[in-house]
């Protein structure tokens, strides 16, 4: 007589329903991480302008006047390189305003040793980001909300609808003194 064992184990149908189950998850934790690196390279953008906005009232406190440019800021010893955008591939020199390289503008009041103003600006990806609220929306192309009413050298506009150059799907934040 032949005794048949029962073998134990699970059937093809459902090893595809527990297959389909964690790829479903697997998918949902993708699109939430996907929106967590934005906020998380928004925020680097943001500490980055306020270590900016740092070295430029130290530099203030040295020199009497705002610099020219970022790169004034590396030259004197203020910070150690000029920080660069998250997104910026590899090897990305900065030298001038641009998306990668953060956004700067000053104003010279007539008879003033220097700058006395300074316009800073990074374009951040996330639409919704709370930081967008607490930006000045200076547009220093016209003197809009600035600090000075009057155009600023090298000036941008840091509105929240764009990015500081204008780029569509960036959103401009910025900080004037």
């Amino acid at each position: 007589m032949i005794k048949k064992t029962k073998q134990d184990g699970f059937t093809l149908l459902e090893l595809l329903v527990v297959i389909g189950i964690i790829g479903l998850l697997a998918s949902i934790i993708v699109i939430n991480l996907t929106g967590a690196r934005k906020r998380a390279r928004d925020t680097k953008r943001v500490a980055d302008v306020r270590n900016i906005q740092t070295a430029n009232e130290d530099y203030y406190g040295k020199n009497g006047k705002y610099p020219a440019a970022i790169g004034d800021l590396v030259t004197n010893g203020n910070i150690p390189l000029w920080p660069i955008d998250p997104l910026a591939p590899a090897g990305t020199t900065c030298t001038a305003n641009s998306d990668l390289c953060y956004w700067y503008a000053y104003y010279t009041p007539a008879g003033a040793l220097g700058p006395q103003s300074y316009h800073i600006g990074a374009s951040l990806e996330d639409t919704g980001s709370p930081l967008l609220n607490q930006d000045r929306d200076c547009n220093s192309t016209t003197g809009s909300s600035c600090p000075y009413p009057v155009a600023y050298i090298s000036g941008f506009n840091g509105v929240d609808t764009a990015g500081c150059g204008g780029a569509a799907s960036r959103y401009c934040y910025d900080i004037a003194q």
